[in-house]
């Protein structure tokens, strides 16, 4: 098999033919382009999600705990705890662990989020180092957004630019390739961007905008995002390529490592889908969180406006970041 995640088909009939159980407590179940689950609490509502870390060498702690905790923030939820799982090989050392769990520490001090419990274990069954995480969130019974709530009509909004957490990877894991065409500076800029991983911020912001549905953009990048939401929601939508905000550094690499921006992996931006997207966009604009309006959710398929030309989009495969030679 391919390295990385499953393709939509069979991981939706993986899904579809083992989901025996429905409770009634379960307000909203995971499954395709649905991150997190919603548990009913009476007044309240708990908020799961868990993801691992496998594409990274370097920030892997930090990266675990934004990844997660931006998947609670796409419901419109704030965080309050994270379980974590760390696997590594025989060739690992403390110090690589005490590293990952300062990391890890850091980045759940400045959200405010405590770590409740986990696992550590050196075992052969990795042959690189593993993180996993599962973030917790607390919201008001009903509060919570589900990513299957788009509606036709609908403007698509993009916050920050795409492609933050991949060009981090890239600069970080294939320093000298990218030094190649990138100068110190810019490749002193591209190690920043991993500080900018975070949406709990804008996810918080939306959630109290009341928008329609959210997804933070991982594996398979903006177009892989959209095409889970629209799906999830039976509709399509219409973006324009001009309208999408990505760094001339991240451009630089793309075109390096000839990877398409729009479905490389982005933690650190959100899709939000709303009614009315400028008026989100001026709320973001006064905390100082990029966002742009890119396109719309439309009755129709999946379609890429470039030059006029409209490209049908297609179901996710895996990762650009997977793809490199």
């Amino acid at each position: 098999m391919k390295v990385g995640k499953l393709n939509w088909d069979d991981l939706k009939e993986i899904i579809d033919n083992n989901k025996s159980v429905k409770r009634k407590d379960v307000r909203i179940s995971n499954g395709i382009g649905e991150d997190c689950a919603v548990i009913n609490y009476g007044d309240y509502e708990c908020v799961v999600s868990t993801d691992p870390v496998t594409g990274a060498d370097e920030n892997i702690g930090k990266i675990a705990v934004n990844i997660n905790c931006n998947d609670i923030a796409s419901c419109g939820v704030e965080p309050v705890g994270i379980l974590v799982t760390i696997l590594v090989p025989p060739t690992a050392t403390l110090e690589d662990i005490k590293k990952i769990m300062m990391e890890i520490d850091e980045e759940t001090k400045k959200l405010n989020v405590e770590i409740l419990g986990g696992h550590t274990e050196v075992t052969e069954a990795v042959n690189k180092i593993v993180v996993s995480c599962t973030a917790l969130g607390k919201g008001k019974a009903l509060s919570a957004i589900s990513t299957r709530g788009a509606k036709t009509g609908d403007d698509i909004v993009v916050t920050k630019r795409l492609c933050i957490e991949g060009t981090s990877i890239l600069v970080n894991d294939y320093e000298q390739r990218c030094r190649k065409v990138l100068t110190d500076e810019e490749i002193k800029l591209a190690r920043e961007y991993v500080n900018d991983i975070s949406v709990v911020k804008e996810g918080i912001i939306a959630g109290n905008y009341k928008v329609n549905a959210m997804h933070d953009i991982t594996e398979g990048g903006l177009l892989g995002a959209l095409w889970e939401m629209a799906e999830g929601s039976n509709l399509g939508f219409e973006i324009y390529k001009e309208k999408i905000p990505v760094s001339e550094i991240t451009m630089k690499l793309c075109n390096e490592f000839k990877i398409d921006p729009l479905r490389f992996i982005s933690s650190g931006s959100m899709v939000i889908i709303t009614k009315n997207g400028d008026e989100l966009v001026r709320k973001l604009k006064d905390e100082n969180i990029e966002g742009a309006v890119i396109g719309k959710i439309t009755e129709a398929k999946g379609v890429l406006i470039e030059n006029n030309c409209k490209i049908e989009v297609r179901p996710p495969k895996r990762d650009e970041l997977f793809n490199i030679n």
